[in-house]
């Protein structure tokens, strides 16, 4: 008999974690991060299950909150073999890495006003250090190529399928026998959208008995993507035209390249006014270095240009900068400019110095280029607030303010549905990775327009495939 219980990305979008269980054999597809609203004291809670009696699990790709636990899985006992492409297994290395020293920062600061409220005792270590993270890759790994079949035991096999979500992502695909009759279970992981800048289309997939697909944008269909290259573009001149500089909160991965590819492809046309650009993300500056070394992941023309010796995110124009000095020295930059910056929301990283320098100038702008989740600088901003508080400071916020949302990196609700119609054989269809409000419109979509039924899962609710 074979089961799946869902441990996280249940009726949220953070923290997938699903249990597969195939006889005796336990594989876990992802062990992710919760984030948002109460996330980070729900990745202190059990796993609810016992690390130690799971044999493989298996990565869908490296986003934290779908490997972010997974160091603390290791600490809990989990000595089985990990499952993923290459480039996930070496995104993911620089991901915990980075997140392991964001949690030792976050219990410096927390532990330094416990201790003055006389509360040390109440302050919890840190989820994982940089030293559990080396133990992870450390330990058994097994890379495959897309298509590339891995036996676990002898009735059971896995294998992957492009995703199309960022660089190296999967749907995984799990083949077994059970009543001597041949069963597929897939987990897609995040799905990319067909509108792609940087990366290969995601593959389509033919057979499943039953499918776990991800619904966060199952209730939406995107903006075309070509709209919001052009509303981007806008931003840009108009804001270097008159002597402004722009700065463009963006996450480390994907997003971060997707910018640097357009503002090549500017820079190369004519199309971008002469200004300096700055990366400052030490973060974002290592994961474009990867996605450099896997052209075969790149769209034909980004592969084409890689495999001929030129860099598709790097051009005369641009500076890298690794210190927090060389950041501190680009508030001193008069010239009009473009500053490319973690985190993406503005809840930390570089970005908060630089929209403390310059949030309060009529002449610059803001380009938000990512979802801005409530609570986070980056909404309050997005939603018009007069000032905002930056290290304590009121600041207003005079600088314009521009939301391009069209560069998502999930599917929305056609392409879900395109992607589910030319599977043959599905029988059981199970929601995962979405609010369970945008779920149910999915579920209502696939139903009218394929017929089928869809159940939402719940966490911790075992369900038999």
């Amino acid at each position: 008999m074979a089961t799946v219980t869902s441990y996280g990305a249940a009726q949220t979008v953070t923290g997938s974690c699903h249990l597969l269980k195939i006889g005796s054999i336990k594989i876990l597809i992802d062990c992710g991060m919760f984030q948002g609203n109460g996330g980070s004291k729900k990745n202190y809670e059990p796993f609810g299950f016992d690390a130690s009696d799971i044999h493989y699990l298996i990565l869908t790709h490296a986003h934290l909150d779908h490997i972010g636990r997974v160091p603390k899985l290791f600490k809990e006992g989990f000595n089985g073999r990990i499952i993923a492409t290459k480039a996930t297994r070496d995104i993911a290395k620089i991901m915990l890495l980075d997140s392991a020293g964001i949690l030792q920062e976050e219990y410096k600061t927390i532990s330094k006003k416990a201790r003055r409220r006389g509360e040390e005792e109440t302050v919890l270590e840190p989820l994982y250090t940089k030293d559990d993270v080396k133990e992870v890759f450390a330990k058994k790994w097994c890379t495959l190529e897309y298509y590339e079949e891995h036996r676990l035991k002898q009735h059971i096999r896995v294998s992957f399928g492009n995703a199309g979500h960022i660089m190296g992502s999967a749907f995984a695909m799990i083949d077994f026998q059970e009543a001597k009759k041949h069963k597929r279970v897939v987990f897609s992981g995040d799905l990319g959208s067909e509108q792609r800048l940087i990366i290969d289309e995601r593959d389509k997939i033919e057979e499943a008995d039953a499918l776990f697909i991800e619904s966060t944008y199952g209730d939406r269909r995107h903006k075309p993507l070509n709209q919001s290259v052009e509303e981007f573009k806008e931003a840009v001149v108009s804001t270097l035209k008159v002597n402004g500089t722009i700065l463009i909160p963006s996450f480390a991965l994907e997003r971060t390249q997707e910018i640097l590819w357009l503002l090549h492809e500017m820079h190369d046309n004519g199309e971008l006014p002469k200004c300096r650009i700055f990366l400052d993300s030490p973060l974002a500056i290592k994961a474009t270095k990867l996605y450099n070394k896997y052209p075969g992941h790149l769209s034909d023309e980004l592969e084409y240009s890689s495999v001929n010796g030129k860099d598709p995110f790097s051009f005369a124009w641009l500076e890298t900068t690794t210190t927090r000095d060389q950041s501190m020295t680009i508030n001193r930059v008069k010239e009009r400019s473009i500053i490319i910056a973690g985190s993406g929301m503005c809840n930390g990283g570089r970005i908060m110095h630089h929209l403390k320098h310059r949030l309060w100038n009529p002449r610059n702008s803001v380009i938000f280029v990512g979802y801005q989740a409530e609570g986070t600088l980056g909404r309050n901003i997005v939603d018009g607030q007069h000032s905002v508080k930056i290290y304590g400071e009121d600041i207003v916020v005079k600088a314009k303010r521009y939301t391009i949302n069209g560069f998502s990196a999930h599917a929305d609700q056609k392409e879900l549905v395109d992607w589910i119609k030319p599977i043959t054989n599905l029988k059981k269809l199970y929601l995962v990775h979405g609010e369970r409000d945008k779920m149910e419109i999915f579920a209502a979509v696939v139903k009218n327009e394929l017929g089928h039924e869809s159940h939402i899962m719940e966490f911790g609710n075992s369900i038999t495939l």
